[in-house]
């Protein structure tokens, strides 16, 4: 049994249009949301023993939030540049790549390919992971190589709306 944790990436900065994608930081409530979700996770007694995130600005920043928070060793964050390519297939390579001695990874991202990965695994459909949200699914399988059409059960699904009335 494995447990993966896909989180899309705090809310980003559109201030500066001639700024890079890669670059753009996190925007207020982006700063402010990742704490937050830090929290309710780290409430969920959420352990990874593995986060790979996108190394663009906005996705590393989260990551390193959510670490800090969660007690997860900074300088353990691997990052790697095909997250940053939007791809599902990119993205099922990269959870197929994880070692097997891992049980609990995290991947720190972007839309669509979260999205479309956690319909891919999933027992649920999800029409969208909001920006700092949290998808987690057990997945019935004991070598991340074998992820495949729904092998996991949606353990919880959480965001920063879903918390402010």
């Amino acid at each position: 049994m494995k447990t993966l944790y896909l989180v899309r990436h705090a809310k980003s900065s559109w201030k500066y249009p001639n700024l890079d994608d890669f670059e753009r930081p996190l925007n207020k409530r982006g700063r402010k949301s990742a704490p937050f979700m830090g929290k309710i996770l780290k409430k969920l007694k959420v352990a990874p023993d593995f986060i790979i995130s996108s190394p663009a600005n906005r996705a590393a920043m989260t990551a390193r939030i959510i670490a800090d928070i969660i007690n997860y060793p900074l300088e353990k964050i691997r990052y790697s540049e095909s997250i940053y390519e939007f791809s599902e297939d990119a993205l099922i390579h990269v959870v197929k790549d994880i070692d097997d001695a891992v049980n609990k990874a995290m991947v720190v991202g972007h839309n669509p390919a979260l999205n479309g990965l956690a319909n891919y695994i999933g027992d649920q459909s999800i029409s969208n992971i909001p920006t700092c949200g949290v998808y987690c699914v057990e997945l019935d399988i004991t070598e991340w190589a074998k992820i495949g059409v729904q092998c996991g059960k949606s353990k919880f699904f959480e965001f920063p709306k879903k918390h402010t009335s």
